[in-house]
């Protein structure tokens, strides 16, 4: 059997606030939005022409508790072209949480509190 992984689910508070986000952090754009004409949930799936996968932030009209989308070692990753760059925006951005200055790699967390690994290319 053959698999292609094709997206991330993650459930989301604030929906604009997390496209804002991604837009701002990792350059990601609304590829298409889908839910029902009630508008009790709604999916946007976020991606970019450098990968072939994509977020897919779940909304769900109502919902005031605490998602449990992941914890601390269960993060996504992502690679920049521009490692410096990408530090110096997330660090005006205020949402580095972690650095590993040795493995030459940092986290950052989105309004959500899902942890994001950013990572050089690789040479």
């Amino acid at each position: 059997m053959k698999a292609r992984y094709i997206h991330h689910c993650i459930h989301v508070m604030d929906l604009d606030k997390t496209i804002a986000f991604y837009e701002k952090a990792l350059g990601l754009r609304v590829m298409r939005k889908k839910g029902p004409e009630d508008g009790s949930w709604i999916n946007v799936f976020m991606g970019n022409d450098e990968s072939p996968s994509e977020l897919e932030f779940t909304w769900n009209r109502g919902f005031d508790g605490v998602y449990e989308n992941a914890g601390k070692d269960v993060h996504i990753a992502f690679r920049v072209a521009d490692y410096d760059g990408a530090h110096k925006l997330h660090e005006e951005m205020g949402c580095i949480v972690r650095e590993n200055k040795a493995m030459g790699l940092y986290f950052i967390t989105d309004p959500d509190g899902q942890w994001i690994e950013i990572l050089p290319e690789l040479r």
